[in-house]
């Protein structure tokens, strides 16, 4: 634990991300003992995803939130709840945001598995039959839930929810530039998941 304590760039990641400085994590000390660069590195790149110029800073945290739900990371859906009240965030808006990786769990599943097995007819044809009402009418918009989806389709792999996303993101008025700053956030997070 003295290793993380006095490694100042864990010290300023942790901080930045309003996370207590004494958490540890296996990750984080075997670069800290080691001094690895990698954690200049992710510092930086976690900061610059987040202060996207195409994205509000309510926006980043929450997307980095729907990320961390998907991956499962208490220490970082804590983080990022915090954040995203301090940016004005609702207590729906943040429930919302466990709903869409929760739902998009289920449809990358289903919409993978057509994909693969995109010569059977039969499953093809087959309507998926589960409700999906909370996609229609989102408390946080739906340019905003239409980018959560895609974002977390991204990092779970599924293709044609991707593309399904991608471009009913673009019909809700996003830029390609938000797009990629959103994938490139997410991308982020799933690495930052990994270390804390």
């Amino acid at each position: 634990m003295s290793t993380i304590i006095n490694n100042e760039t864990v010290i300023n990641l942790l901080q930045d991300l309003s996370i207590p400085t004494d958490y540890t994590s296996s990750s984080l000390i075997q670069m800290a003992t080691a001094n690895s660069r990698y954690l200049k590195e992710l510092k930086l790149n976690v900061a610059a995803s987040l202060n996207s110029q195409h994205l509000s800073r309510k926006e980043a945290y929450l997307l980095a939130l729907s990320i961390a739900v998907n991956e499962k990371n208490n220490i970082l859906i804590t983080a990022f709840e915090k954040l995203s009240e301090k940016e004005g965030a609702t207590i729906e808006e943040i429930a919302e945001t466990h709903a869409c990786a929760s739902l998009m769990s289920v449809n990358n599943i289903f919409y993978r598995f057509r994909h693969f097995m995109h010569e059977n007819e039969f499953y093809n044809k087959q309507p998926l039959g589960l409700r999906m009402g909370l996609m229609l009418n989102p408390v946080m918009g739906k340019g905003l839930f239409e980018l959560m989806s895609l974002v977390i389709s991204a990092v779970n792999g599924c293709e044609k929810c991707v593309s399904s996303h991608e471009h009913s993101v673009k019909e809700q008025g996003a830029t390609e530039a938000r797009i990629f700053d959103s994938i490139k956030l997410a991308a982020v997070i799933k690495g930052l998941c990994v270390v804390i």
